[in-house]
C-alpha cells in the first residue's frame, strides 16, 4: 500500500489511485499507466484487449452463482488536465502527483490532482482485484484522450466490449447519479497579422491578469468565476479606446475545457500617456476585485515596465482582435427550461496565443441541445469572420439524452434509498462524458454515471472528499450485486 493515502477506506480503491499519481498520465501521454493496467491485467490472469487507439478492456467472470446476471461495463478515461499554478515546477510528462491528505480531502500540490478521473478508474481497478464483492460477468474499459476531444471513446469499435449495462465512473457530484450530458463543438479561429516598427516615443508595459481560480469549462461555468482573458481583453478594449494602444502579444488559457486562470499582454503606448495608463490599469483592478469579490478572491491585474523591443501587430489585426474577443458571448447562454439549474448551452473562450505571424483563439461550445450547440458555433464564427479571422469547426460529440425508464437506474436508486433512506438526486451534466459517445457506437446499452464529490477539477484547487469515496464504493459494490437478470 501506498505511504500517502494507506490509511483510507476502501484500502483497494486508494492502492490504485495512489499507483495512478505515480504514473504521470496527462492527455496523451497515458503509456505508463496503460502498461500498468495491461501488467495487472497479466498479474491477475484476466482476460484483456488492447485496441488500435490504445483503449483497453479487461474481463473479469462473474462471482459464482451470479452468472446469469447482465453483463456490465465499468467505465473510466486514463488521462488527465495537466493544470498547475505558475510558481510549481512540474513536468506532467516525468514527474509523479504529489497528493496529500488535509482532514477530509485528497489534494496535490499547486497542480491538478488527476481525481477526474483517477478515482473512476482505481474504483474499476478495485472491483476487479477483490474477491469478496459479489458481481455478474465485468468488462472495465478504459479510454484513452478524453480531455482533449473524448478521442478514446471516439475510436471505439464494434465488439470491443459486448456488455449491456454501462456504467461510467467520471461524475463528480456524491447522491447524484446522472443519465445525460452535453455534446461539445469547438472554434479555432486565426487572426494574421503583418509586424509594423516600433512607434518612436512609445514605452513597453507587461499587462497580467493571474489569481483566478479557473475550473472545468463545464462543470463551472454557472458559478460566475472570472475568465482571464475576458477581463484582459475589457482592459485592452478600453486602454485602445483611451490611450490608442499598440499591442505585441496576448497569451492566456491553456486548455478548451478549462476556464482560464492567467493572461498576459504586451502592450506599447506614447509616452506621455504612460503615467495615465498605470494608473488607468490600477483602476481597473480595484473595479473588477469588487465585481468578482466573492468569487475571486485572489484577483490581480498588474502593469508593470517591460523590456520587450519587439515589434508590434498593425492596428487593423490589433482592433479587430480586441473588439471580437471583447464582444464574443461567454458563460452561459441559456439554462434548462426541463431540469432545474442544469445549463443548456454555454461557450467559454479558453485559449488565446500569439505567434510570429497569427495569433490563434480557442473557443469551446456546449449544449444538451443539438441544434443549440450548433447555433452558438455559427454565431461566434459569424463574429469573428466579421473581423476578418479565418474559423475552422470541428464536427463536435453527441450528447447523451437521459432514459428515466432505465433498468440501471431504477437499481441505484433502490441501493441508494436503502442504505441511506432517501431518493439520490437524478441529473444531467453540462459536460461531455464519453457515454454519449459510447451510446453512439453501442445503442443497446444502458448506462448510468456516477462519482464521489470533486471540486475544482480541471484546476490546482482540485480535491476529492474522502468520506463521499467510500459513499462511492459502497454504492458500486451493491449496485453490482443487485444488478438485474439478463
Amino acid at each position: 500500500m501506498g505511504d500517502v493515502l494507506g490509511n483510507l477506506k476502501p484500502e483497494l480503491l486508494w492502492k490504485h489511485f495512489e499507483e495512478i499519481c505515480n504514473r504521470p498520465h496527462p492527455s496523451r501521454h497515458e503509456k505508463l499507466l496503460a502498461q500498468y493496467i495491461v501488467d495487472f491485467a497479466k498479474q491477475h490472469n484476466f482476460d484483456y484487449a488492447v485496441d488500435l487507439f490504445g483503449n483497453i478492456v479487461v474481463r473479469k467472470a462473474a462471482t459464482p452463482g451470479k452468472e446469469n446476471l447482465t453483463p456490465v461495463v465499468l467505465q473510466g478515461h486514463l488521462d488527465m488536465v495537466p493544470e498547475k499554478n505558475a510558481d510549481v515546477a512540474h513536468n506532467f510528462e516525468k514527474d509523479p502527483i504529489q497528493c496529500y491528505v488535509d482532514g477530509d480531502w485528497v489534494k496535490a500540490k499547486g497542480i491538478t490532482l488527476g481525481s477526474d478521473n483517477g478515482i473512476g478508474v482505481a474504483a474499476a481497478l478495485a472491483v476487479l482485484e477483490a474477491n469478496d464483492i459479489e458481481h455478474g460477468p465485468i468488462e472495465a474499459l478504459f479510454t484513452l484522450d478524453e480531455e482533449t476531444g473524448l478521442n478514446g471513446a471516439q475510436a471505439l469499435q464494434p465488439g470491443f466490449v459486448t456488455s449491456d449495462i454501462l456504467i461510467n465512473l467520471d461524475s463528480e457530484e456524491d447522491g447524484a447519479l446522472y443519465i445525460g450530458c452535453s455534446g461539445g463543438q469547438n472554434s479555432s479561429v486565426k487572426f494574421k497579422y503583418q509586424l509594423k516598427d516600433v512607434p518612436e516615443k512609445t514605452v513597453a508595459f507587461d499587462l497580467s491578469v493571474t489569481g483566478l481560480k479557473g475550473g472545468h469549462s463545464g462543470l463551472d461555468i454557472h458559478v460566475g468565476k472570472g475568465n482571464a482573458i475576458k477581463l484582459m481583453v475589457r482592459l485592452l478594449h478600453e486602454l485602445n479606446f483611451n490611450y490608442g494602444i499598440r499591442l505585441v502579444s496576448l497569451n492566456g488559457g491553456s486548455k478548451h475545457n478549462a476556464i482560464p486562470r492567467e493572461t498576459f499582454a504586451v502592450i506599447r503606448v506614447d509616452k506621455k500617456s504612460a503615467d495615465d495608463l498605470k494608473g488607468y490599469v490600477e483602476h481597473y483592478n480595484e473595479i473588477v476585485k469588487s465585481e468578482l469579490a466573492s468569487v475571486e478572491p485572489t484577483l490581480i491585474v498588474a502593469c508593470s515596465a517591460s523590456k520587450s523591443k519587439s515589434k508590434v501587430m498593425d492596428k487593423t489585426t490589433t482592433k479587430n482582435l480586441i473588439d471580437s474577443l471583447y464582444a464574443v458571448p461567454n458563460g452561459v447562454i441559456k439554462m434548462s427550461a426541463d431540469i432545474e439549474g442544469l445549463v443548456e448551452t454555454s461557450s467559454n473562450l479558453a485559449v488565446v496565443v500569439t505567434n510570429k505571424k497569427n495569433v490563434e483563439v480557442t473557443l469551446s461550445h456546449r449544449s444538451s441541445v443539438e441544434t443549440e450547440r450548433k447555433d452558438i458555433a455559427n454565431s461566434v464564427a459569424a463574429l469573428f469572420k466579421l473581423a476578418k479571422a479565418e474559423v475552422v469547426q470541428g464536427d463536435g460529440y453527441p450528447g447523451w439524452k437521459p432514459d428515466i425508464h432505465s433498468p440501471v437506474l431504477s437499481v441505484m436508486k433502490r441501493v441508494f434509498q436503502e442504505k441511506y433512506g432517501k431518493e439520490p438526486e437524478v441529473k444531467a451534466i453540462h459536460a461531455g462524458l464519453e457515454c454519449g459517445i459510447i451510446k453512439e457506437r453501442y445503442p443497446h446499452m444502458d448506462m448510468i454515471s456516477f462519482g464521489p464529490t470533486i471540486f475544482g477539477a480541471h484546476s490546482p484547487d482540485e480535491r476529492v472528499q474522502i468520506s463521499t469515496v467510500e459513499k462511492f464504493w459502497e454504492n458500486l459494490v451493491a449496485a453490482l450485486k443487485n444488478i438485474p437478470v439478463k
